[in-house]
């Protein structure tokens, strides 16, 4: 018995998005998205000022629902009054709460920030570990956090940082198709060389904040142009 009608377009249409989301990880269109991006940002590296990795972990804990700017204006004071893991660990919670409150969900950022600097102090004598699975136990530290904190302080290439910048602009890229971060991680993890990880995702979100715009992406601007073939296009 033939297929239906609808049965048919729909098969055609998951064979069409099958065939377009492989040609969309083509190692030689992966290749030439990496080089655009090395021509536009040649220099990117992480926007969170940071003197050493555990005001980095700090900074991109309080990152979270917050722009860089905010947390970059905080951290300014901040990191005068709380120099260690041990000032943090043992501030007064309502103190620290009213320092941290423009990046806002202040209450439960206070709890993963002295959460953390405790474990810190009880569990890895001081410093930030350095591998994801001993990261990954510290109070408010998700795959992101890690990846930032162990890619940017350390070198250590132990994934992709997926931000909101990361997630986007890979899904527009055709260089994904999952909406979760983890999943995202995976895919762009097959895909991108492990030399370029820590700068790749750098250079993403430098192109997310100044070009491609969530809501008004700068097509016009983009030197990726040519090789985007999103629906959000403006031109």
């Amino acid at each position: 018995m033939p297929a239906k009608p609808k049965a048919r377009k729909l098969a055609r249409k998951v064979k069409a998005g099958n065939a377009r989301s492989a040609a969309g990880t083509d190692p030689k269109r992966v290749a030439a998205i990496l080089a655009k991006l090395d021509e536009a940002y040649p220099g990117a590296t992480c926007e969170l000022k940071h003197e050493n990795p555990f005001q980095l972990l700090i900074s991109t804990i309080l990152s979270a629902q917050c722009t860089d700017v905010r947390v970059n204006q905080v951290a300014e004071t901040l990191y005068k009054k709380y120099p260690d893991p041990k000032a943090f660990a043992y501030a007064t919670p309502s103190e620290l709460e009213q320092e941290i409150r423009p990046t806002g969900f202040f209450r439960n950022k206070t709890k993963s920030v002295m959460g953390a600097s405790k474990a810190i102090i009880e569990k890895f004598g001081g410093e930030v570990p350095r591998t994801m699975e001993e990261i990954l136990t510290l109070p408010g530290v998700a795959r992101k956090t890690g990846n930032v904190v162990l890619g940017t302080a350390y070198g250590i290439t132990s994934g992709i940082v997926v931000d909101t910048h990361v997630l986007r602009l890979s899904k527009r890229l055709d260089l994904t198709r999952n909406d979760d971060p983890k999943k995202v991680e995976q895919d762009l993890m097959k895909i991108i060389p492990r030399e370029k990880w820590i700068h790749f995702s750098h250079q993403l979100i430098w192109h997310g904040r100044r070009v491609c715009h969530a809501r008004k992406p700068k097509c016009t601007e983009c030197n990726l142009a040519s090789l985007c073939y999103s629906k959000d296009k403006t031109v």
